[in-house]
């Protein structure tokens, strides 16, 4: 089996002997963390995963993109001119003296987002099922030897 990476393949690690260096059981123990490791990543189901990862981030950057920069400032013309990034409570100030706030038109801009990529995974999901084709139904089972015996003995007495 390759080395993964830039590993080179790893040879079959002996069992210790009772006489063994100091440190060869933990050499023996990270060679099988390792193994275990080229195991995990060399299934097909981490890589899609990596992958759906790395375009959910950048969707989720598209997104919140819409949401901060075309839908909410629609969504301010409409209800009166209101700016939602700067909608806060003032909660006081801090001993710095730098006012506390509680920033809710974050809360609501981030709220907007989550419901459009819920929205958009789930159509997602719901095309990709529409798109899998069900696996044919199986072919009834043949009737046991008896069964074909006594319908013969049933069709020859109908004849006779």
């Amino acid at each position: 089996m390759p080395g993964f990476f830039f590993l080179p393949p790893s040879p079959k690690v002996a069992a210790p002997s009772r006489a063994a260096a100091p440190g060869s059981q933990q050499r023996s123990k990270y060679m099988s963390v390792m193994q275990e490791f080229k195991e995990f990543a060399m299934k097909g189901n981490v890589v899609d995963m990596a992958v759906g990862v790395v375009i959910g981030a950048a969707f989720g950057k598209i997104v919140s993109s819409l949401v901060g920069d075309v839908v909410m400032p629609l969504l301010g013309k409409v209800v009166g001119g209101v700016n939602f990034s700067d909608l806060a409570i003032d909660l006081g100030a801090n001993p710095a003296g730098e006012p506390v706030l509680l920033k809710y038109g974050a809360f609501l801009q981030s709220a907007f987002d989550f419901l459009i990529i819920a929205a958009a995974i789930f159509m997602a999901v719901k095309a990709i099922n529409k798109l899998k084709t069900p696996p044919p139904p199986a072919a009834p089972a043949a009737p046991p030897a008896d069964v074909v015996l006594l319908t013969e003995i049933r069709d020859l007495l109908k004849k006779g």
